[in-house]
């Protein structure tokens, strides 16, 4: 649980570097540890110009990189944390946290306590988590009450006495910096109680707590046999926490069904205080793992006084929840399309909106349309070139819906009608559009029975949740389409 060196360096757009390392340490003692326990696969921490332009380059900063570059670019790397590989000299050194607040960038490299390769795990590695929070407990002395670049320098002039004190030897002991600068008796003000750098101030009143899930689907239907389809779930699980006290505490839940789909790619908000280590390993990329973590999934946390977001995650649900298929065939100068929609039987009926909306790119106004619609209504926009089919809040007992039409548009005008890059020719889609109240694909619930609060009075608790449909395609089968895949669904 040691730092092998830090960086603090300053985003430079337009100069020749891009940057200027505005401070950096090294840990003699802990580089000696790294070169014995990595073994054969040590790369030593280089010098600041050749660390400045290997960061910059990896984290796209340098204004003259515009090419693709495989291993950074490709569809294959996706960084989902703020560690990173930099290629130095041949070699690539691994870890390396890194993150931008304020055009200043804040870097260290951690120790691992064994050989790189085979590469082992993030959680594993329980340096990453210390660097984080050194690098964070440096952001916020250098930010707090911050006015000039003046008060700027004088903090980075005081971090070498105040690292002897907070990180000595590489290994940290206290992330607040203040507590640093108050025991070697420099100027500064001292915050009279310690509290988390997000919960600034005390709440006064009524104590309450809402918890919100929001579910959002993203679905592409192609209706063809050479080309899977491709659909997946992004949650988000928002709270408000009004409660007396300097550090309240408090635990949420989330629980699924018997028959819900996991939780994966969990993102939580910094003041969670700690989480069961199946959380954190869960992944979407993990295709073959037959054991993903399905709950209960906790939360304890000291909330900020704000509405803030507790966790990010995604979902592999087993099918989307409505199924369509689009027919779109040119016949001299008309266009015949048909649309069959069909509710899954496990999805609620029962929606605050439902709309199916039909564009025609690159072509003329709709100057004439016969239709024959099961359900419904059907709304034109001629000029638009768009059908809007209004659902409404339920499909009918059979869960299945049809529309078919004949369409003749007339000239093209001038930078009138609607043009897309993509649907040229026949290459069109069906984009839904959806909201259902009370209820989420995954199953996801948070009980509120289940809450635990640690402080001053009982709070009432809410809970809400709803799912939206985002990015719901469903293309013509009878022509060429973009083709998108799972595992790139953001």
């Amino acid at each position: 649980m040691a730092q092998r060196a830090l960086w603090l360096i300053r985003h430079e757009p337009g100069t020749p570097l891009g940057g200027t390392v505005r401070f950096s340490r090294r840990y003699p003692t802990v580089e000696k540890r790294a070169k014995i326990l990595n073994g054969l696969s040590y790369v030593p921490v280089p010098e600041d110009g050749p660390f400045l332009k290997a960061l910059l380059f990896q984290l796209r900063l340098l204004d003259d990189d515009k090419d693709f570059v495989e291993r950074r670019d490709s569809c294959s790397y996706i960084n989902k944390s703020s560690v990173y590989g930099l290629l130095v000299g041949g070699e690539e050194l691994w870890p390396v946290i890194a993150f931008l607040r304020n055009d200043m960038i804040y870097a260290s490299v951690p120790l691992v306590e064994q050989a790189l390769s085979p590469r082992p795990s993030l959680i594993s590695i329980s340096g990453i988590s210390q660097g984080l929070e050194l690098l964070f407990g440096i952001q916020d002395f250098l930010y707090s009450s911050q006015k000039n670049d003046t008060d700027l320098n004088t903090k980075l002039s005081q971090l070498p006495d105040l690292l002897l004190q907070a990180c000595p030897l590489g290994t940290l002991l206290d992330a607040n910096l203040q507590n640093s600068l108050t025991s070697i008796n420099c100027s500064s003000v001292t915050q009279p109680q310690k509290q988390p750098a997000w919960r600034v101030g005390t709440y006064k009143g009524k104590p309450q707590i809402s918890i919100s899930i929001s579910e959002k689907v993203k679905c592409m239907q192609y209706g063809k046999q050479d080309i899977a389809d491709t659909w997946q779930v992004v949650g988000t699980v928002a709270c408000k926490c009004d409660l007396e006290g300097i550090m309240p505490n408090v635990t949420i839940s989330l629980n699924l069904p018997t028959n819900g789909s996991p939780l994966q790619d969990i993102i939580v908000h910094p003041c969670v205080t700690s989480l069961d280590s199946a959380i954190l390993t869960s992944s979407s990329i993990d295709t073959m793992d037959d054991s993903a973590f399905s709950g209960p999934y906790k939360f304890p946390f000291t909330p900020p006084l704000e509405s803030f977001n507790l966790c990010h995650y995604t979902s592999q649900v087993p099918v989307p929840p409505i199924l369509g298929s689009y027919h779109v065939k040119e016949e001299e100068a008309q266009l015949k399309i048909t649309v069959n929609l069909k509710l899954h039987e496990s999805v609620k009926n029962n929606f605050e909106i439902c709309e199916a909306h039909i564009p025609f790119y690159n072509r003329g106004p709709i100057t004439h349309l016969e239709y024959k619609v099961s359900f419904g209504q059907l709304e034109v926009f001629r000029e638009k070139s768009l059908l809007v089919w209004i659902i409404g809040q339920k499909f009918p007992k059979s869960m299945e819906i049809s529309l078919s039409g004949t369409l003749t548009f007339g000239v093209k005008g001038h930078n009138k009608q609607p043009f897309d890059h993509i649907c040229i020719g026949n290459t069109a889609y069906v984009k839904l559009h959806f909201r259902i109240s009370d209820y989420t694909l995954t199953g996801c619930y948070a009980d509120q029975h289940s809450v635990q609060v640690f402080a001053s009075g009982k709070p009432k608790i809410s809970a809400y949740r709803k799912l939206i449909s985002s990015d719901y395609y469903i293309w013509n089968s009878k022509a060429r389409a973009p083709v998108t895949y799972a595992s790139l669904l953001p």
